[in-house]
């Protein structure tokens, strides 16, 4: 008990200390460094006083101050690295009309089609090159994930064409920064046609919404 109650005393203080105001939204918010750090705190501390209360001295106060320091460090640069890159690309990507959201430390690039594509066309858009050049050039600084590119569309047209479509497009984008240097081992392509959309079909502003490339760059966690 004593174990768990030193975590999250842990955890919580780190929580609290490390808000921030977000300076693309000006909202308070927790950095997801801050999240990182408390969360591997917390998991390191309930270790490390598991271990020390089973071995050497049996010290399993010991063993979770331990423990959280090295869960702090893991967990914190995770979080660290998935900011900085954030940061990178939402700098690289102003005014492009392609937006920028994160989950946990997953990054995630929404480009539309109007943006990418020419209607029901699967090669990029020359005005879309120099913004995939922008992110070729983060991706390649921060080696140290994979990136999945999915295809969306509409549900005008068959199953099998958006499905042929939605494929192709992320291919397109997969080929264009592999040809920048992005490593292809990190990049997954695939196509989901009409299957996930953001939005309603019944109406023009929907189908535009849905008709989109997304691009989710994950931190490689065995790296860190």
């Amino acid at each position: 008990m004593k174990y768990k109650l030193t975590s999250l005393a842990l955890g919580a203080a780190l929580f609290t200390s490390c808000t921030t105001i977000n300076p693309y939204t000006g909202e308070q918010q927790t950095s997801k460094t801050a999240i990182g750090t408390g969360v591997g705190a917390a998991g390191g501390a309930i270790l490390g006083a598991i271990i020390g209360n089973n071995t050497g001295d049996g010290d399993s106060k010991k063993g979770a101050l331990i423990g959280a320091g090295v869960g702090a460090g893991v967990g914190g640069g995770v979080g660290y690295y998935m900011d900085q890159q954030e940061a990178k690309i939402r700098q690289q990507l102003q005014n492009s009309g392609v937006s920028v959201t994160r989950s946990g430390n997953d990054i995630i690039l929404n480009m539309p089609e109007n943006i990418t594509f020419d209607v029901a066309q699967s090669n990029l858009k020359s005005s879309s090159l120099p913004s995939l050049d922008s992110v070729a050039l983060v991706l390649k600084e921060y080696d140290k994930t994979n990136i999945g590119i999915a295809g969306h569309t509409d549900s005008d047209g068959s199953d099998a064409y958006n499905q042929t479509l939605s494929q192709n497009r992320a291919y397109s984008v997969a080929n264009y920064l592999g040809s920048k240097g992005v490593a292809q081992n990190r990049l997954k392509a695939s196509g989901f046609g009409e299957k996930y959309p953001v939005a309603s079909n019944a109406t023009a502003t929907g189908k535009a919404q849905n008709r989109r490339v997304e691009l989710r760059i994950e931190p490689i966690e065995n790296q860190f």
